[in-house]
């Protein structure tokens, strides 16, 4: 099944067949058409900021476009089966392009979910993050009389990996965020604290508000939801590209090894 819908603020053009992600430079933001009900919602936030998004399940325009985004609402067996119904999950391993997953979309990114969905396995995710996706833990929740699910504004602690709006290692989707910024959560499973993790939330437990690893990353909560916060996530993300991505990331680790062979020095001179 393919279908485009080439949007813009305040109108809703069905693409002619000849149109592509290339061919406008209005559509270079792809929304996948995972089948999912969120994809309203993220559309209008893009719409508000003044973008134009192609949202699609066609793979040469997924593959062309300059950035995409993978949304999700539901369960990660469900979502996943529509991926592989539409011969989707390949390709979207296979992107190089800034590639950002929102909710259910971040935890696709993992290896697994635990989110079974009434089936009697795991469910294998795109495994394109190393990380599991497991249910917040109710025991700690029950303690502090806290409910299943983890709905409404929480805060982000920015980690080391992202550091803080001033830094000079801020990941480029959190430019411009203050540790300790509210944004809008709603949902049942996470990641855990890991080294992909680029954001952290604490809800009877901590956990990753948001994870990256090179082209791919994924926030937990909803950034279409979470006013100025949520939009300067969203604008940041529309400002990457690919070699803009690449070289970020060569700086941070050009930056990450200088100061590890410092304190090497620094240990040494001790």
């Amino acid at each position: 099944m393919q279908q485009d819908t080439l949007l813009t603020a305040g109108q809703q053009l069905t693409a002619s067949p000849q149109l592509t992600a290339n061919e406008s430079p209005d559509a270079e933001t792809v929304i996948i058409d995972t089948g999912c009900a969120n994809l309203s919602s993220v559309r209008f936030a893009f719409e508000r900021l003044g973008a134009k998004v192609l949202v699609t399940d066609d793979k040469a325009k997924i593959k062309a476009a300059k950035r995409v985004v993978l949304p999700g609402v539901g369960t990660a067996g469900v979502a996943m089966a529509s991926l592989h119904e539409k011969g989707l999950v390949e390709l979207i391993q296979g992107l190089t392009q800034p590639v950002l997953g929102v909710c259910l979309g971040m935890q696709m990114l993992a290896a697994i979910s635990k989110e079974r969905g009434g089936k009697g396995q795991d469910c294998e995710c795109l495994g394109i993050i190393p990380t599991d996706i497991c249910e917040l833990d109710t025991q700690l929740l029950k303690a502090e009389s806290l409910p299943l699910p983890h709905m409404g504004w929480n805060q982000l602690k920015l980690t080391t990996n992202s550091q803080g709006a001033n830094s000079p290692n801020v990941h480029p989707l959190f430019a411009g965020i203050e540790d300790g910024s509210y944004v809008y959560f709603v949902h049942s499973y996470r990641a855990p604290l890991s080294e992909f993790t680029l954001a952290e939330c604490t809800y009877g437990e901590g956990f990753s508000a948001a994870i990256g690893k090179g082209n791919f990353m994924g926030v937990q909560f909803h950034p279409e939801k979470s006013a100025a916060v949520g939009a300067q996530i969203l604008r940041n993300f529309l400002q990457m590209d690919e070699l803009q991505m690449n070289e970020a990331l060569m700086n941070k680790a050009l930056r990450s090894n200088s100061a590890d062979g410092q304190a090497g020095v620094n240990k040494a001179d001790q």
